[in-house]
């Protein structure tokens, strides 16, 4: 007799999405750097708008110590910062300096409407709601990167050696970067587990809100769209 599969929340949340994460994944900004033909100053604006995201995404995780229920919650939230901050971070900086960017471009960066409207999105959300909110709209940027950095890697793989792009592309789709989708996948539904659907429903509009504001994010740095004023 087969098993029958229990469906969990994160099920849910990734068939919910599809719509979105496929545009998402068919953005020309995206199929750009898996084919290596995206233009390099697109690449380099890129580069300076997420680092701006990153030092905000950090606080998110900083925020994840602050309302973790258990010791082990912290300590992941805490490792997960720390590594950010000091590795992957540092990797950008690495990764721009090929492209001509230096680190105090980086750091002088201002966040574009776009930007600054999806930080203070999950900010706003982390800081007034439950963890389990704070991890609905941390969710999407990891778990879609990665899917991304996976899609791309299967389609474009043999040419990637020739790829400016390929650091990116060995990045996202790597098992280490996995690593934190899947962690915050399994902590998603265990904080969903026993909630009614009136918060269940909650936790589904911020994240398919935030998997959004992804395709916004990468419209915004392939148009190069900044302040209007």
């Amino acid at each position: 007799m087969s098993e029958i599969k229990v469906k969990r929340f994160t099920d849910r949340l990734f068939e919910n999405a599809q719509e979105v994460w496929g545009k998402n994944h068919e953005h020309p900004f995206v199929q750009g750097i898996g084919k290596g033909t995206l233009s390099k100053d697109v690449f380099a604006y890129y580069m300076k708008q997420d680092y701006a995201y990153l030092i905000d995404y950090s606080k998110l995780f900083a925020l994840g110590v602050l309302k973790s229920q258990t010791l082990d919650q912290m300590n992941k939230f805490s490792h997960i910062l720390h590594e950010t901050l000091h590795f992957e971070m540092e990797l950008h900086r690495q990764y721009a300096d090929e492209f001509g960017i230096s680190r105090e471009d980086l750091e002088k960066t201002e966040p574009t409407p776009v930007n600054l409207a999806y930080t203070r999105y999950m900010l706003n959300t982390g800081q007034n709601g439950s963890l389990a909110e704070l991890v609905s709209c941390l969710l999407p940027c990891a778990w879609d990167y990665w899917e991304i950095g996976k899609l791309l890697k299967e389609k474009y793989g043999e040419n990637l050696s020739s790829n400016p792009y390929k650091n990116w592309v060995e990045t996202y789709s790597s098992t280490e970067f996995g690593q934190l989708a899947i962690w915050l996948i399994d902590m998603m539904d265990e904080l969903a587990e026993g909630k009614p659907e009136r918060e269940l429903a909650e936790l589904e509009k911020h994240f398919l809100i935030t998997s959004k504001y992804e395709y916004l994010f990468w419209d915004m740095v392939y148009n190069q769209e900044d302040w209007k004023v």
